[in-house]
């Protein structure tokens, strides 16, 4: 059984990182991890992590560790290749990161943006207790979980 694991973006595994591809009608709602990894190294606050199933490196995912908009920790990126999406790995990975979040300094709520017609994103987030509560930014509707 493969297991999910979440490591930091560095040296060795950035450029892996950059290669994984979404399916083409998936590309539209992400930058590349490239643009994400890039962001990382200016703004410090964000957490980059590479997505493991297995050994085998399965996605990106990237947070900030400062409270933003809405009194919450922002999700920057959650992506999972195409050739390993469907098996839950997205899901996992999610739950890690939602693990380390909620353990940061005044951990109330976890914020997350998407494009209103990703319905991938859209079953994710559900599935893990967002809710919509209206926000909006810019072309992207902006869903909140709440931190027991």
């Amino acid at each position: 059984m493969n297991i999910v694991t979440l490591v930091e973006i560095n040296e060795d595994n950035w450029y892996t990182c950059c290669q994984l591809q979404v399916s083409a009608a998936q590309a539209a709602f992400l930058e590349p991890n490239a643009i994400s990894i890039l962001q990382a190294k200016f703004q410090l606050t964000l957490r980059p992590y590479a997505i493991y199933y297995g050994d085998e490196m399965a996605g990106f995912l990237m947070y900030n560790t400062e409270l933003e908009e809405l009194d919450g920790y922002w999700v920057y990126r959650i992506m999972i290749g195409e050739r390993f999406q469907g098996r839950g790995i997205g899901k996992a990975a999610t739950k890690l990161m939602l693990a380390e979040i909620a353990a940061l300094p005044d951990a109330r709520k976890i914020v997350v943006g998407y494009h209103p017609t990703n319905e991938g994103a859209h079953h994710l987030y559900k599935s893990l207790g967002f809710v919509d509560e209206g926000d909006r930014f810019g072309k992207e509707m902006a869903v909140v979980k709440y931190i027991d």
